[in-house]
């Protein structure tokens, strides 16, 4: 039974885009987990991309956690100034940094992750899909607010954790690992703001596409 009183089959519903971008890496260009980590705070209402591209000096600086736990915000500084709220997250990362140390005490599971500084749980579900942890949520970004109503999966509203929420509601537990970044993919490559309705591969079950076509 969905949010609107439909018996759904979402997990078979869903299928075509689990299977299209089933384990395709986050768009953030990491190579371990110290990066995804340091990366997705970063990318807090900013792009990717940006964060892709002061990446390789930033990490070349700061090559690992405890590199970056001895480090100040002065010094950080320089390799963060083009990302939006630098200054907040300069803080934060050290803080994450001084309070893990090392690489391999970075947390695997939501409880751990959220109790860090800028860190809240669609960060924290990005780190777990990314490491192939069990996932404890749907990861619920703005690609996914934007295209999860239009599908009929969920109602509209422009909170995250509202939206996770609903989301594992309505959603098998089986696909959570996934469905959030396929959805989020989704999002980013057909069903952007003006969507590309015929390429869809889940438009005979949109609520969006049968409204605009009928």
């Amino acid at each position: 039974m969905d949010l609107f009183g439909n018996s759904t089959d979402w997990a078979g519903n869903l299928k075509p885009i689990v299977t299209k971008y089933k384990g395709r890496q986050h768009p953030l260009e990491y190579h371990n987990l110290y990066h995804l980590m340091v990366m997705v705070v970063l990318s807090a209402q900013d792009s990717d991309a940006n964060i892709n591209k002061i990446a390789p000096a930033l990490f070349d600086a700061y090559p690992n956690m405890e590199s970056l736990a001895v480090s100040n915000e002065g010094a950080l500084f320089p390799y963060i100034s083009k990302v939006r709220n630098f200054g907040t997250k300069a803080i934060w990362l050290l803080e994450i940094a001084k309070t893990i140390q090392k690489n391999d005490k970075i947390p695997l599971t939501m409880e751990g992750l959220v109790a860090l500084k800028g860190i809240g749980r669609k960060s924290a579900n990005v780190i777990l899909r990314e490491a192939k942890i069990p996932a404890e949520g749907i990861m619920a970004d703005l690609h996914v607010i934007r295209v999860a109503p239009r599908i009929g999966l969920i109602t509209e509203t422009n909170d995250g954790i509202k939206a996770e929420k609903q989301l594992m509601q309505v959603l098998p537990k089986e696909i959570w690992g996934e469905i959030g970044m396929a959805i989020s993919f989704l999002g980013r490559e057909i069903c952007r703001p003006q969507p590309k309705c015929p390429e869809c591969p889940i438009n005979s079950i949109c609520e969006f596409y049968k409204k605009t076509k009928g």
